[in-house]
């Protein structure tokens, strides 16, 4: 038996609502970020509408759904920002918060979480690394 779309189980993309749901969520996460006195700094001089699109085409990727994204990689675009864990933590909070609030099942919750893990090393400045 050969796994048709009808078989294969759906993305968390899909199962969340497809493009339309991942940029309402990127639009409620950066309204929470950039009212929090400890991350806002960090987007200033930001591009905020360019920021905004890099994030909708990652996080599109990271919950399975088309990989679009051309942007820099995470380490070259956040290690110049000497991002200690703990920003790093709100900005996973901050996400967390906004998904559970608009909905997201436990199980994606759960996965977006390991994907956080993942990648920190690539975010957070060698420097602020716990152990280094």
């Amino acid at each position: 038996m050969t796994v048709t779309e009808e078989t294969a189980p759906a993305s968390h993309y899909d199962r969340i609502g497809g493009a339309s749901s991942v940029k309402a969520a990127v639009e409620l996460f950066y309204d929470k970020v950039l009212v929090d006195p400890d991350l806002a700094g960090y987007f200033a001089d930001v591009n905020m509408p360019g920021q905004r699109r890099h994030l909708t085409l990652m996080l599109t990727a990271v919950l399975g759904g088309p990989n679009e994204y051309a942007g820099r990689g995470l380490a070259e675009a956040h290690q110049p920002l000497n991002i200690p864990v703990e920003h790093y933590v709100k900005v996973g909070e901050h996400l967390i918060v906004t998904l559970t609030e608009l909905g997201v099942p436990a199980d994606i919750l759960a996965d977006v979480q390991t994907v956080l893990g993942q990648v920190q090393d690539q975010v957070v400045a060698a420097g602020n690394r716990p152990g280094i």
